[in-house]
């Protein structure tokens, strides 16, 4: 990632994808965006749609409809495309169908050329990062899965709904898998320097800690809930792509929840988890160790053992 121009390859033009093309351009957060898709028709026309907007824009984004011989000069490549479950099908075998479908996508990827960082947001998204960091053969540092990122930012809106506080001042992480195991770790959880547990316990009553795992229920389930009422969901988790997008192509440091693989940190070794984790133009810098208690440890090591289950159950 030298050269000045900030390309991104997206494959998969589903509802995530053209959610995450679209705030793309809304942010003007890349120069070139190149849509793949195994329905090529339909990938020039979302290409099409987009271009019609961008007078609207402030941007010259040049957006196409391309091949995977264009990820040779990409900054990023990310992958939003995935088979749907079929009735009855199990958790694993809807793995190994979308690791074939990975497979078909990465190999040309890499003979391509391409050098710079993977981005995936295929779920069940932990399991497929090192799916795609496997048959990649990359480091994993620039192979990034959105993690808990959207949980996250779902989180902070509700604890700052609850407590009538700014959203960017609650400063609190959801972690493990993006999915049932996932949790909040509390003891770090924090209103501007304020414990969260403390400032419940300040209050006099006016807030409860009970109703903080209440949040952290409504949290695990939002994306179910959306789901029951509109058959998917795709805008929060386009906007979180584009965050992490910009930390990318920013520089920037910035600690996200992002799932990458651990080494040694947490007790955790071989397994993609989300984690809070220092972004910036190389992927993920680094992990961030937080003092999770004893119990918080717990979750944490049931939530990589289910993902490492999950991701021994496929052949590869």
């Amino acid at each position: 990632m030298e050269h000045n121009q900030r390309k991104i390859v997206l494959v998969g033009t589903g509802f995530v994808g053209m959610s995450f093309a679209y705030a793309l351009l809304n942010q003007n957060a890349c120069d070139e965006l190149v849509l793949i898709d195994i329905d090529k028709k339909r990938a020039m026309g979302e290409a099409m749609d987009l271009n019609h907007g961008l007078a609207f824009s402030g941007s010259h984004m040049k957006i196409y409809a391309g091949e995977y011989s264009d990820c040779a000069d990409a900054d990023i490549v990310a992958i939003c495309a995935g088979v749907a479950r079929k009735p009855g099908e199990s958790r694993n075998d809807l793995l190994q169908r979308n690791t074939e479908v990975f497979r078909s996508i990465i190999s040309p990827v890499m003979e391509s050329g391409f050098d710079g960082v993977f981005l995936i947001a295929t779920n069940p998204v932990d399991v497929m990062a090192h799916v795609a960091q496997k048959i990649s053969g990359m480091d994993p540092k620039r192979v990034i899965g959105s993690g808990t990122i959207l949980d996250t930012a779902r989180l902070r809106y509700m604890l700052g709904d609850y407590f009538s506080i700014d959203p960017r001042n609650i400063h609190a992480y959801v972690m493990g898998e993006h999915g049932d195991s996932e949790f909040v770790p509390w003891s770090q959880a924090l209103v501007a320097t304020k414990s969260v547990l403390d400032h419940c316990s300040a209050t006099g009553g006016k807030y409860c800690i009970a109703d903080m795992e209440k949040i952290a229920e409504e949290v695990k389930y939002a994306g179910a809930k959306i789901i029951e009422s509109k058959k998917a969901t795709y805008y929060g988790i386009g906007m979180a792509l584009v965050r992490i997008v910009r930390a990318i192509f920013g520089n920037e440091n910035s600690i996200l929840t992002v799932s990458t693989l651990l080494n040694g940190e947490y007790g955790e070794k071989d397994v993609y988890v989300g984690v809070p984790c220092i972004v910036n133009r190389s992927g993920v810098r680094e992990v961030i160790q937080l003092n999770l208690n004893e119990e918080e440890m717990q979750k944490m090591h049931k939530s990589c053992e289910i993902l490492r289950n999950l991701f021994n159950g496929v052949n590869i």
